[in-house]
């Protein structure tokens, strides 16, 4: 099986993407990888959807809204961070802008005087640091060995040992599945009215099932209008999940809802 992940090789994405595919290739924006899957250009594409410091990824939310595919799985995976450059005399600590924000503390109690530039993934950062001795990355510590050697100043530097990414296989809508122990739905109501959330939230709470995650977004239609993301912890198959679904659906009758499918979880150690 061949997926697309955010690149270049060395990323997160790209282990989590390496537990599922045997061929992986790169793009630059989860917009791309989702957009590639949407148009068949490939079979499977991994994006990262939520960090367990740093919260959800709007990117990813945005362009789920936006196109239509179906979430087959997901794949959890720990994040190790590490400080890697030529030499301890370096100015800037490169890396994707939620790696430094999940090293903040680390950071600024030692390293206080050096700039952060935010760059497209932590691979991309690691390139930076490997072209210019000015320059430091964060990335996974198997980075400073794979390719020009970088030297590892310090080891597991994120702010919480818990650090954890939560990403998303995509395949094409048409495989879309009912099956599995979790299901995200994407919900435009449309409308705005004292209440509506509660509306539908209590699609889910009168049938006891647990919502997971609960996000708005701006829909990009009109200031104040807004969709809504649900992770919700039962599968399609389940009649009180349908039944939800078909509340909603008269609920938000003049937008619309989007069943991204159910799935399981895959846990990936490094």
């Amino acid at each position: 099986m061949d997926a697309v992940t955010l690149g270049p090789a060395g990323t997160y994405s790209h282990r989590a993407a390496s537990a599922v595919a045997d061929d992986v290739s790169f793009r630059e924006s989860v917009t791309a990888i989702i957009e590639a899957v949407d148009d068949g250009s490939f079979e499977r594409g991994v994006v990262p959807i939520e960090n367990s410091i740093e919260g959800s990824v709007t990117e990813t939310l945005d362009a789920l809204a936006d196109r239509e595919v179906a979430v087959v799985s997901e794949i959890i995976t720990p994040i190790r961070h590490a400080l890697l450059a030529q030499s301890d005399e370096f100015e800037t600590v490169a890396s994707h802008s939620q790696a430094l924000a999940q090293c903040r503390s680390y950071l600024e109690t030692n390293y206080p005087g050096a700039n952060q530039e935010a760059v497209a993934s932590t691979a991309r950062g690691v390139e930076r640091a490997r072209e210019d001795p000015s320059i430091a990355a964060i990335g996974h510590p198997s980075n400073a060995t794979n390719g020009t050697e970088l030297e590892i100043l310090a080891e597991d530097i994120q702010d919480q040992d818990s650090n954890a990414t939560r990403f998303f296989l995509l395949a094409p809508a048409a495989e879309r599945s009912d099956a599995g122990g979790k299901t995200t739905l994407i919900v435009y109501p449309n409308v705005n009215y004292p209440g509506l959330l509660l509306e539908l939230l209590e699609a889910f709470a009168d049938r006891n099932i647990n919502l997971s995650r609960v996000e708005s977004r701006p829909s990009g239609n009109r200031l104040g209008d807004y969709l809504f993301h649900f992770d919700i912890e039962a599968g399609v198959y389940e009649s009180r999940v349908q039944e939800a679904i078909a509340e909603i659906e008269t609920i938000v009758d003049d937008g619309w809802i989007r069943n991204l499918g159910s799935y399981d979880t895959k846990h990936v150690l490094y």
